[in-house]
């Protein structure tokens, strides 16, 4: 009760800001979408807090580079006495926290969740430019359209049905949806639907036949109780078969240059797939 009375006189006393015209100092971002985002496009020296997801390199794809940062855990006091400069937020981040943060005057870039490629790119331009580097975010955009536009999409209109861990999928509509269409292919999950959690029931994912089976590629030695269903041997039979196709969850997770990575290995099983035996 004491650090939140504290926390509660430090608002009120603080001065209110805008976002910073220029280059702003002091960045702290709030999420691993946001924290990609920020590392790959700011200068070093801007930025004053990430999160401890950035630094595992089974999720995050910048983990050298959030290697000896500040870690925040997304409270509000420790995010005040940063006095940062621009905050990064996700649209899912800790509503409390962006909510006292917005009332303190901080000026927070809420980042949204894209549903096809223009989103990604919209999204990388926004994040660089508040960062005072908009040459870098069309330097990014220039890269990850380049990368798309080397893919050769799929001629046969294969079905792939994608399972995250705890059988999560790619809902119609999503980014990973777009990815899906870009290499060519047809989403199952929109043929088969999902639960209100946006899971894929197993006999329904055997029951649609796709022509292959989109899963995580699981790091050695980490076991997981989320990965358990994706050992079950409906899937190791279907991988006997060739009809498995193995992508890192961390390409998916997040809007960025990444996600070309991910419409070319699609297109390039369903090369696979299409070809002769």
């Amino acid at each position: 009760m004491r650090l939140r009375h504290a926390l509660t006189l430090l608002l009120t006393f603080l001065p209110h800001a805008s976002f910073a015209a220029s280059m702003p100092a002091r960045v702290v971002s709030m999420n691993l979408c946001a924290d990609e985002l920020v590392l790959r496009l700011a200068d070093r020296a801007q930025v004053a807090g990430i999160t401890g997801f950035a630094r595992d390199p089974r999720s995050s794809l910048v983990a050298d580079r959030a290697e000896g940062l500040p870690v925040i855990r997304g409270l509000s006091e420790e995010i005040v006495a940063l006095r940062p400069g621009l905050v990064v937020a996700g649209a899912f981040t800790t509503r409390t926290t962006v909510a006292m943060l917005k009332r303190a005057g901080f000026p927070v870039l809420e980042l949204g969740a894209p549903a096809d490629l223009d989103g990604v790119r919209a999204q990388i331009r926004t994040v660089a430019a508040a960062l005072g580097h908009a040459e870098r975010g069309d330097a990014m955009v220039a890269d990850l359209d380049a990368r798309v536009a080397a893919v050769t999409p799929s001629e046969k209109p294969l079905r792939a049905l994608v399972m995250h861990p705890n059988a999560f999928t790619v809902a119609p509509g999503s980014l990973g949806d777009a990815l899906i269409r870009a290499a060519g292919l047809v989403n199952v999950a929109a043929e088969i639907g999902r639960d209100r959690f946006g899971q894929v029931p197993l006999e329904a994912a055997a029951l649609a036949n796709p022509d292959f089976i989109v899963l995580d590629e699981s790091e050695p030695g980490t076991p997981s109780l989320a990965d358990t269903l994706l050992h079950h041997p409906v899937l190791a039979a279907l991988r006997q078969r060739d009809r498995v196709v193995s992508i890192p969850n961390r390409l998916w997770t997040c809007p960025g240059p990444q996600v070309a990575e991910v419409v070319a290995r699609l297109a390039e099983a369903a090369r696979q797939r299409a070809e002769p035996p």
